[in-house]
């Protein structure tokens, strides 16, 4: 295929740069394409080493009008472009993760406390408390090396007598709150009979991955739960007294 510029536009480029053209035959092996500038036309597609019929110059002379004779075409201009038709290449993209691929990853089990330290008092505000961190996690997945990382985003405290509560932080002490003992806070219950009652705490950690470059969300969540604390919930009882349990051990409330 040859494709031919027009003397009036091609009178005006001084150099024309080759094109990356290139054509597959039927072996795959390397393929080249060549340009002709002749300066007043460039054709595409000119084979190696043609001619090509350059036209003709005709400029003003010293000393009267001389006509030139034929401008010598111009060397094709070879462009070579190293592609290979007959290999296929595909690049391997890492892979689509579920949080169900996240099994064998787990979080670090939270801290569970309150206060008073194990124990309540009916009717009256129990204070109870969690502590959970971000983690980042190295592993592999369907061979890939991966890192995973948790981080916190809902706490679920079951208080042992059917209530539980969710909140987006796992709460804090009195003190770090700047609260007085027994007053409500977002993690705190208030138990309605004496018992001993299993309080536990469930985090729901989000996740994301990466195989090394950006990191990707998981959609779902990954859950750890700590449990084993105990509150011993009392009643209290007041009377008004003339003498202290030292000073009469057998008064009311001793």
């Amino acid at each position: 295929m040859s494709i031919v510029l027009s003397t009036a536009v091609a009178a005006s480029l001084l150099f024309v740069a080759a094109p990356t053209i290139s054509q597959c035959n039927d072996v795959g092996t390397w393929t080249s394409t060549c340009v002709e500038n002749t300066g007043t036309e460039v054709n595409v597609g000119a084979s190696t080493g043609s001619g090509g019929g350059g036209s003709q110059n005709t400029g003003g002379a010293r000393g009267g009008s001389e006509s030139a004779g034929p401008t010598a075409p111009a060397e094709p201009q070879c462009v070579v472009e190293l592609r290979r038709c007959d290999i296929d290449y595909q690049v391997e993209a890492p892979p689509e993760v579920t949080i169900e691929d996240l099994a064998s990853f787990r979080p670090a089990v939270p801290q569970l406390g309150g206060e008073p330290a194990g124990f309540g008092v009916v009717g009256m505000p129990t204070n109870v408390y969690a502590a959970a961190s971000a983690q980042e996690i190295p592993g592999q997945i369907l061979g890939w090396d991966v890192m995973v990382r948790f981080e916190p985003a809902t706490y679920v405290f079951s208080y042992g007598d059917g209530t539980t509560v969710r909140s987006p932080s796992g709460g804090s002490s009195w003190s770090a709150l700047g609260q007085p003992q027994f007053t409500p806070t977002a993690t705190s219950h208030v138990y309605s009979e004496r018992g001993i009652y299993p309080v536990s705490v469930t985090v729901e950690y989000t996740a994301a991955v990466t195989f090394g470059s950006i990191w990707r969300d998981v959609p779902g969540v990954v859950t750890a739960s700590a449990g084993g604390y105990a509150v011993d919930v009392r009643e209290v009882r007041t009377a008004l007294v003339d003498r202290t349990c030292a000073e009469d051990p057998a008064g009311p409330g001793c």
